[in-house]
């Protein structure tokens, strides 16, 4: 199927979109010389304005071009939680055309000594917190290791250190010893050093996040400040967003949603954003309240961990006009539940680190539940068979494959994965998503699964996140990951990992759960064993770490052999 004319786009959008010929940095220059008093950024009770903020990234990029010798192309790891110094350092580096190697802030020594291998970073920034993990890899304790480490304490733009809500890590000053190579932030800022401009493109490589995808090494993703832009520019003029928006930035800034959506969005629009440095569900609920917060994205794990406690009902959420989000499909029972209880509309969208976040999106005034919505501005998306790479009719399941503005300019140093990852058709370049999704009768698209998710159950084919969401319907689940277990008869079987609602403790057994899936799904579809667990492991991000899930199952099922 060739690309869809939607009847219901969106009125007043564009269907081409127009990428911006600037870059980023272009973007915090406008809004501090715009609104320079204007608040920026809201950390922790501290209010930045825009001037102040573009003042710390100027010092901050005279540090590093003038002590550092920071140039063009250079490499430079980020790993830290959501903090201004997070913003300076981006900013700073991007302003003097390096290129920011986001890092999670979960990551493991040797998983940061890939990274900095890889991508051939010689700088780091780094929150305290993390130094532990990130020292060894610094010049003096191993060959090629990095020059340069700038350390931040989250509490240096706290205000008031008493203030209440303040996690313990926040709170923290400064408590380490400083060694050859490293420096701490707030010296860098105060050292007074200035810049020589540096001229830079939209075309400019500027962000190497990794992805880990199913199999194999991580795979750094290339790209520009065209690619972000593409994103950005295309998501706020769908949604609506301008300067006036308040954005809750909660989704960590080292992943693509966080940093697209709660760090590089209100920057570009010159909106003002309200930080968390973690996520705190009674928090974010009245931080939202306190800030007359406009705009949310998050995934779905956070939203229904929001609206699921106690005193949200009692909590002044009208200001807020869009919650949005994406990452993992939002169950229809809990998408009910925010319509039903709270007159909320989850806007549901897709995309992935590869396309810069925001690549389909629903309309507004014409969503549907569950839905990856349609192809946005300039985007083109079809469905193939994963192993001829035919296009298939409507309604069949196949792979989605994408090309647009934002996708990535290929994977850094890895020619075999381009070469698996790209295909050419009708004059285009398109990227395989690996994601398995069908289009229904008005051009929408629908997620079915991962393409190396899927179950396989004496030949049928069992697609994990349909399971999911049928279970989201029994009034007793919180939560909800399916698996698959080896079966010597049947190849594989169906396997529930559960949370309970605390009200349905003891009240509702394994049993009972299996009755109700075999009497509600095809019986190939319904999981033979049901396992309650305390909770689900969950990735920075809020998403459910069903590979970790699978992995453990996998290993059992190993030992049992």
């Amino acid at each position: 199927m060739s690309h869809i004319k939607h009847k219901f786009w969106p009125k007043g959008v564009p269907a081409r979109g127009t990428v911006p010929q600037v870059t980023l940095p272009h973007y915090l220059e406008t809004a501090a010389l715009r609104y320079p008093d204007k608040t920026a950024i809201v950390y922790c009770g501290r209010r930045i304005s825009y001037r102040e903020l573009k003042q710390y990234t100027d010092a901050m990029a005279g540090f590093l071009q003038q002590k550092m010798r920071l140039g063009k192309g250079d490499r430079v790891l980020l790993m830290s939680q959501n903090c201004p110094q997070f913003v300076i350092a981006y900013y700073a580096v991007l302003q003097l055309g390096g290129v920011i190697v986001p890092v999670n802030a979960m990551c493991t020594t040797s998983e940061i000594q890939y990274y900095m291998a890889d991508s051939g970073a010689r700088c780091a920034f780094v929150a305290q917190e993390l130094l532990k993990q990130l020292a060894p890899c610094m010049e003096g304790n191993m060959a090629d290791g990095l020059k340069h480490v700038v350390v931040h304490a989250y509490s240096d733009f706290v205000e008031d250190l008493a203030a209440p809500d303040l996690p313990d890590f926040v709170t923290q000053g400064s408590e380490f010893t400083v060694t050859d190579g490293m420096v701490l932030f707030s010296d860098a800022l105060n050292a007074g050093l200035v810049a020589e401009p540096v001229q830079t493109g939209p075309d400019d490589f500027c962000v190497l996040p990794y992805t880990s995808g199913t199999t194999g090494k991580p795979k750094g993703c290339i790209h520009t400040h065209a690619t972000l832009l593409a994103s950005l520019v295309s998501s706020a003029i769908w949604r609506n967003l301008h300067a006036e928006s308040v954005m809750l930035s909660v989704a960590p800034m080292f992943h693509m949603l966080g940093m697209q959506n709660g760090m590089n969005m209100p920057i570009m629009l010159g909106a003002t954003l309200i930080m968390m440095p973690r996520w705190n569900a009674g928090l974010a609920l009245r931080l939202m309240e306190q800030h007359r917060v406009s705009v949310w994205t998050a995934p779905p794990a956070m939203v229904l961990d929001c609206f699921s406690q106690a005193d949200a009902l009692q909590r002044d959420l009208s200001s807020l006009s869009l919650l949005s989000g994406g990452g993992a499909a939002m169950p229809e029972a809990i998408a009910a539940m925010l319509k039903e209880r709270f007159g909320i509309v989850y806007n549901e969208g897709y995309g992935m680190t590869e396309t810069a976040s925001f690549l389909h999106c629903n309309p507004l005034e014409n969503s549907k539940r569950q839905c990856l919505g349609i192809p946005t501005q300039g985007v083109d998306s079809r469905i193939v068979d994963p192993a001829t790479l035919q296009e298939l009719p409507q309604g069949e399941v196949g792979e989605l494959i994408t090309s647009g503005p934002q996708v990535m300019k290929g994977y850094w140093q890895n020619e075999q994965a381009n070469q698996e990852s790209f295909l050419e058709r009708d004059g285009r370049v398109f990227f395989r998503t690996g994601d398995l999704a069908r289009i229904d009768e008005d051009g929408y698209f629908f997620m079915c699964d991962r393409l190396k998710r899927m179950i396989n159950v004496s030949g049928y084919k069992v697609w994990p996140s349909e399971v999911e969401n049928t279970f989201y319907d029994h009034p007793a689940i919180h939560e909800v990951c399916i698996v698959g277990i080896q079966d010597s008869a049947k190849g594989e079987r169906v396997k529930a990992l559960v949370v309970l609602k605390p009200a349905y403790e003891g009240k509702v057994s394994e049993q009972d759960l299996i009755a109700w899936a075999r009497e509600t799904m095809a019986v190939y579809k319904a999981p033979r064993q049901v396992e309650f667990v305390d909770a689900l492991p969950k990735s920075n991000t809020g998403k459910i770490m069903w590979r970790k899930l699978q992995a453990e199952q996998n290993n059992m099922s190993g030992e049992n052999q």
